[in-house]
């Protein structure tokens, strides 16, 4: 067969897609309306920052010293504080959360302080949200702290001994987990569109019974499968673009990297979930059920095994295997070092490597699994 009669049937497979792709509204809102939506839902819904802590101050015995650690303690944004002399006057609010956590002084607080003693400082936090803890119980130490420092100076004295420790923080200084959820939520939205809008491709075909005048055609299975790919791969570059936009300038998440680098990479990453989508659609007949396949092979292992939301390290052993074959983990891992890193080859280049061998396999069963015979 020539190569000008081979390409002009890849072009005309592929004109006719795109058509198809701008007739067909659906493809169009899972393209730009869904990556929106789900950058919205990422980037506002979810969150490890705790901005503002709510807790419960239990004083004894309330003292001018006292009245200090409670100004102290009201005066900074992370602490709404409320204030009980009772002991157990926050157990409910505790057990039902409307409180994150209980600080409680005793009554020889002062007396302690004064002495010069070891003043011990109760604090009980609610363990049913780890992070929140966490958080509430780390805070409320550096509020400690801080307030034994400020004391110490306003006496002429010295601080309690401790290390000076001075902490510089790389990549995201201002501690903003959405500054690693955003980048995370693209290539899970990457995953999906990519996946979705191949699945549907083939499968749409079988339910409107244009298969038949398609596989009486002369076309080889490279050609199906390059024409099915281009127009889907464009959209996702576009879907892309969107949500590289949304995240520089409504999310305010640095792009240190280049942009070259970025598409390069997103492309390697599309042509696997392309061909995830493209997979499904040769044994799913229905739109039906190629999109519910592709939300069960595609989006679940990537929400769950990809580092975007749950620590990987922190899974066992036989999870933390499944992992290395979820190609979200590598994008994940690629997107979050081009946006807070910079182009970082030594991370960039073993993760677009897996990615491609993935490509690669994935089409190599594809091939085999596309039918030209409808029996």
């Amino acid at each position: 067969m020539s190569a000008p009669g081979r390409w002009r049937r890849v072009r005309a497979l592929i004109r006719k897609e795109s058509l198809q792709v701008v007739r067909d509204p659906s493809s169009l809102v899972v393209a730009f309306v869904l990556p929106i939506i789900l950058l919205i839902l990422y980037g506002y819904g979810v969150s490890f920052d705790a901005a503002r802590i709510r807790v419960g101050l239990i004083v004894e015995q309330p003292t001018s010293e006292t009245a200090w650690f409670l100004a102290s303690l009201s005066n900074t944004p992370f602490f709404d504080v409320r204030f009980s002399t009772a002991r157990g006057a926050f157990d409910d609010d505790l057990a039902a959360g409307s409180i994150n956590a209980v600080v409680a002084l005793p009554g020889d607080f002062s007396q302690r302080l004064a002495r010069g003693d070891l003043a011990d400082v109760q604090v009980i936090a609610d363990g049913s949200d780890p992070n929140t803890a966490a958080l509430a119980s780390g805070y409320i130490q550096g509020a400690w702290q801080s307030w034994l420092d400020q004391r110490a100076r306003s006496l002429g004295a010295t601080a309690p001994a401790t290390i000076d420790v001075e902490s510089r923080v790389w990549f995201n200084p201002e501690l903003e987990s959405r500054r690693f959820l955003v980048p995370g939520s693209i290539a899970l939205i990457e995953m999906m569109i990519g996946s979705l809008l191949t699945a549907l491709v083939v499968a749409r075909e079988w339910e409107r019974g244009t298969i038949e005048a398609l596989l009486a055609t002369p076309i080889t299975v490279g050609e199906f499968v390059l024409g099915k790919l281009v127009p889907n791969f464009v959209l996702g570059l576009c879907a892309m673009t969107v949500c590289v936009l949304a995240a520089i300038f409504v999310f305010h998440i640095p792009l240190r990297g280049s942009l070259f680098a970025l598409y390069g990479f997103t492309s390697v990453f599309l042509l696997v979930a392309l061909g995830v989508g493209l997979l499904i659609s040769t044994a799913a007949r229905t739109q039906f059920l190629a999109s519910q396949i592709a939300m069960l092979v595609a989006f679940l292992p990537g929400m769950f095994f990809s580092g975007f939301l749950f620590e990987i390290g922190s899974m066992p052993a036989p999870l933390r295997l499944f992992s290395r074959i979820v190609p979200a983990r590598y994008y994940v891992q690629g997107l979050q070092t081009i946006f807070l890193a910079g182009d970082v080859a030594a991370v960039l280049v073993p993760c677009a490597g897996a990615l491609a061998l993935m490509a690669a396999l994935i089409f190599l069963r594809t091939a085999f699994a596309t039918k030209t015979r409808l029996d």
